[in-house]
């Protein structure tokens, strides 16, 4: 059954548009729910790659589709949003993700199969360009699924979580599979250094850069600390070299926590230097279930660096550039306001005309979050 959600359990003063819908489907002898994210350029006529977003422990969809937020970068970009509702186990929606002491019976793995079963069926989606992500157990779901349902799913990228020692070791990837990790040092709820139901991200990052067959010496970038208020930095590790000309990333987040970086809401530990949503979009983006699609090369050629400031700001937006840039601005839902005004280099986007809130605005593949105040 299909019907448009028309509420939101954890934000009840924001109604969620009209490209939303809630979705449901008999699996295993249980009704699943999911919610869907198609962009306003839908028509059918051009097959849409799919990013699944799964939630963490404790949480559900609606929460991760605010917080892990994709949706102006799928409308921006054409892509097709999955975000899937686990089942209650002690009355915690959760993925099992196989660590043995939580004696969940979930079929997810099916569950997701049958939701891209469903995909297809309904809408056209491009089957080479499908992605998983998610946050901390929603992590672990996507490195699940590229160890057990790896024939589907072109790339998988973690924030806080890793894999658990039954995923670690009974993972049976069918092809060299793209992987991101962003993960805190600090993270207290998923521990880099691992525990008893997690590996460490040391661990894990060594054995996709073995089983891609990548270069061990990655390249390490510190990231520009473009916000010292957040108490901590990123440095980024890119493993090249690997088969089918991929990569396998880490970005450590020095100091962080169990957050999702560049969210909208900010939480202790949470670093502002990066966008999450956006790092892992870059990456899924040069990617399909065959590897590097031909086309990333000259994208990455095309980028220009930028910055915005003051944000929050009352109005006045600074750009930062070394060149013209077009711009496109959504505001928190994902739907677009303005579309592809040029502003020169050095200058100025006056957005006082808008209300107060929560923005974002995109310069070719960078998107920053911007904070309209009085």
């Amino acid at each position: 059954m299909r019907h448009l959600l028309m509420i939101c359990c954890l934000f009840p003063s924001i109604l969620i548009g009209q490209g939303l819908i809630f979705e449901s489907l008999q699996h295993d002898g249980i009704e699943r729910e999911f919610i869907l994210n198609i962009p306003a350029s839908y028509d059918g006529n051009e097959a849409m790659p799919v990013i699944f977003n799964f939630h963490g422990f404790g949480s559900n969809a609606n929460q991760q589709m605010f917080y892990g937020d994709f949706r102006p970068i799928a409308e921006s970009e054409g892509i097709i949003l999955v975000h899937p509702e686990g089942t209650l186990i002690d009355d915690q929606g959760h993925w099992n993700v196989g660590f043995s002491a939580n004696d969940s019976e979930a079929d997810d793995i099916g569950f997701t199969e049958a939701m891209i079963e469903y995909l297809i069926e309904n809408y056209n989606i491009d089957e080479t360009r499908i992605y998983a992500t998610g946050m901390s157990n929603g992590g672990f779901m996507s490195y699940l699924l590229a160890c057990q349902l790896g024939d589907r799913f072109a790339a998988i990228a973690s924030v806080t979580g890793s894999m658990t020692p039954e995923t670690f070791e009974n993972c049976q990837p069918t092809h060299p599979t793209p992987i991101m990790e962003i993960h805190g040092t600090n993270d207290e709820t998923v521990p880099y250094d691992g525990a008893i139901f997690t590996m460490p991200i040391d661990d894990v990052m060594s054995y996709w850069v073995n089983f891609n067959n990548c270069d061990a010496t990655p390249e390490q970038v510190e990231v520009e600390d473009v916000n010292g208020s957040d108490g901590n930095t990123a440095s980024y590790f890119i493993y090249s070299d690997c088969d089918n000309n991929i990569t396998t990333e880490l970005f450590r987040i020095n100091n962080g926590s169990h957050t999702w970086p560049g969210a909208i809401f900010v939480f202790p530990g949470t670093n502002l230097d990066i966008n999450a949503s956006q790092e892992i979009w870059n990456f899924f983006s040069k990617y399909d279930i065959n590897g590097r699609l031909a086309s990333s090369t000259q994208n990455e050629q095309n980028f220009t660096s930028v910055n915005v400031y003051p944000n929050p700001t009352t109005g006045i937006l600074h750009i930062d550039s070394s060149e013209d840039l077009d711009y496109k601005l959504y505001n928190i839902l994902g739907h677009e306001i303005i579309n592809l005004e040029t502003v020169p280099s050095q200058k100025t986007i006056n957005l006082s005309g808008l209300g107060k809130g929560l923005y974002f605005i995109k310069f070719q593949n960078k998107i920053f979050k911007i904070q309209l105040v009085d």
